[in-house]
């Protein structure tokens, strides 16, 4: 029988003590849920979608190469800089509200995407939908960290887990089927009728929540942290085009230390930071920051040069590329049902740790490609990399609010986001980097001594840009089959050095999670019950978490 504090109406919120509904839906917290899990299903479901139309979007838009960059990026810098902040919002106006307000923005965004003319209104467009998915990002899991406590929490996040898993599987064959029937406009276009789906979900059955403590945003600490971020990712993007010593790239680097010191300083000094740094005194949020962080610059961040190599090199159209791509989003799919059942009763490290190492191994598998090589050679390499994100995934949400109250999930989730899209962002960039100039020294080595010599630095950079097929008419006939062979293997060695950087980062990262993460820092049902037994003085009570009209 439940006890006073608690609710008893079959699959309504059973609140813990000193939580009660105010108004408004009392909440349904299957049906919380289901409006969170679709609204993730739609931020992933874009994400792997873009990747696949990534070369047609370059195409139709005559984007270079650092142009695709910042399609990317545009998106995940906005969102890593404000999942925070929005997290802060979310807990003083209510995390229902904020989600709904995200869902909006992001649906509008897609909208916007879907309608772009150039490339510049189509990266702006991308990042006002990454202002509504941080919004999302960071609420969403602090929406089911209020709605399910104890064992109905492990069961949450696993459907939640596998949720993602069926966002990243479908999305390669859904982008492809848009882009080849359609158009690369309809991979945004898809956006908008699950963005309402949704919408409607959220307002009729998801009930408020928010921290009626919580302090206001942290705005100075916001604009350091987003010019800290900014800057380092737009150095990493230019390097690749104009080299490490360019004045302005070193000046970035310089503003970008310097900031992300300042910023770290201010959040240690301030009454009311927008990042708690006491969260890292656990090591398990430190240790699922770090995994958070390894999976995205690793693996997700390689998805944009597979694509590239998939499309440009072997020739696939989108469709092609996103059947092949199943095998790695299927074994992701697959698994992560898997984990997400396992993680109510295995110690989180005992997934995310060998998870991250078995990703590391897969893109290792993925490497010695060459100008013969066919898609096939990559496919141990998706199946193991597949298996090993769908292990991390499930788990990997629970360290983030499963380690602190829940007054405290917004910026807890919040953190971890931001830390997956830090991933994002700098990995591309910096992969991005790496490959350029691994790509123009093979090219510009293969072409010495023949008759496209002084022609490599031009050569390489068709290869860059996809427009290599465009411009073969141009040489003379007998050189195109030189030139396409130079192309392949120029290609193929900077993939193989990227996925070597990929593969450190995962396995580094694999270390660090599976040392950091512990079992005796999640809270446990009871703890959320009762309360903590004792506390640091700045710390309050779980009944704080107030539940609102």
């Amino acid at each position: 029988m439940p006890g006073a504090h608690e609710t008893a109406r079959p699959g309504r919120h059973r609140y813990p003590r000193g939580e009660a509904p105010v108004g408004g839906p009392e909440g349904n917290k299957w049906w919380t849920l289901t409006g969170v899990c679709f609204g993730t299903f739609m931020l992933l479901l874009d994400v792997t979608i873009v990747n696949v139309a990534l070369p047609d979007i370059q195409s139709s838009l005559g984007s270079s190469f650092a142009d695709l960059q910042w399609v990317i990026d545009a998106y995940a810098l906005t969102l890593a800089a404000l999942l925070l902040t929005a997290g802060s919002l979310s807990d003083i106006f209510g995390r229902r509200r904020l989600y709904i307000v995200g869902l909006m923005v992001f649906t509008l965004a897609s909208t916007l995407c879907g309608i772009a003319q150039d490339t510049l209104v189509l990266q702006l467009s991308r990042g006002l939908q990454g202002v509504g998915g941080a919004i999302m990002f960071t609420v969403s899991l602090a929406l089911l960290a209020s709605a399910f406590q104890g064992k109905d929490r492990g069961t949450a996040f696993g459907i939640w887990g596998s949720i993602t898993g069926v966002a990243v599987a479908v999305g390669p064959v859904v982008g492809g089927v848009l882009v080849s029937s359609l158009s690369w406009r309809w991979i945004f276009f898809v956006n908008i009728p699950i963005g309402i789906a949704a919408l409607v979900i959220t307002v009729l059955k998801v009930a408020e929540s928010r921290n009626p403590k919580a302090h206001g945003p942290d705005w100075i600490g916001f604009a350091v942290f987003t010019a800290a971020l900014s800057s380092l990712v737009y150095a990493l993007i230019e390097s690749g085009q104009k080299g490490f010593g360019d004045t302005v790239v070193v000046t970035c680097f310089i503003a970008a230390a310097a900031l992300m010191v300042a910023f770290v300083l201010f959040e240690m000094h301030t009454a009311t930071p927008m990042l708690d740094l006491s969260l890292f005194r656990k090591p398990t949020f430190s240790g699922g920051a770090i995994a958070a962080f390894g999976i995205s610059s690793g693996i997700f961040s390689m998805l944009l040069y597979l694509t590239l190599y998939l499309q440009n090199v072997l020739g696939y159209t989108a469709l092609q590329t996103g059947l092949r791509l199943l095998v790695l989003s299927g074994a992701i799919l697959v698994v992560s049902g898997v984990a997400g059942r396992l993680s109510s009763h295995l110690p989180a490290r005992l997934l995310i740790g060998p998870g991250l190492a078995l990703t590391g191994v897969g893109m290792l598998l993925m490497r010695g490609l060459d100008a013969s090589s066919s898609w096939t050679h990559l496919i141990p390499g998706f199946v193991v990399a597949g298996i090993g994100v769908g292990m991390v995934n499930p788990p990997l949400a629970s360290t983030a609010v499963g380690v602190v109250p829940p007054r405290l999930a917004g910026m807890a989730s919040g953190v971890n986001s931001t830390f997956r899209q830090v991933g994002i962002a700098t990995g591309i960039a910096l992969l991005g980097t790496l490959f350029a100039s691994r790509l123009e020294s093979a090219v510009t080595s293969a072409t010495a001594g023949t008759a496209l010599a002084g022609r490599g630095e031009s050569l390489a950079t068709l290869v860059q840009s996809g427009q290599l097929k465009a411009a073969l008419p141009k040489f003379p006939k007998v050189q195109i089959p030189v030139v396409e062979q130079i192309a392949a293997t120029g290609f193929t060695s900077a993939l193989n050095g990227i996925l070597l950087v990929a593969a450190a980062v995962a396995l580094i990262t694999a270390v660090a999670a599976f040392a950091l993460i512990r079992t005796k820092d999640f809270h446990t049902a009871d703890q959320e019950q009762r309360g903590p037994v004792s506390r640091e003085p700045s710390e309050e009570p779980d009944a704080e978490l107030a539940v609102v009209g």
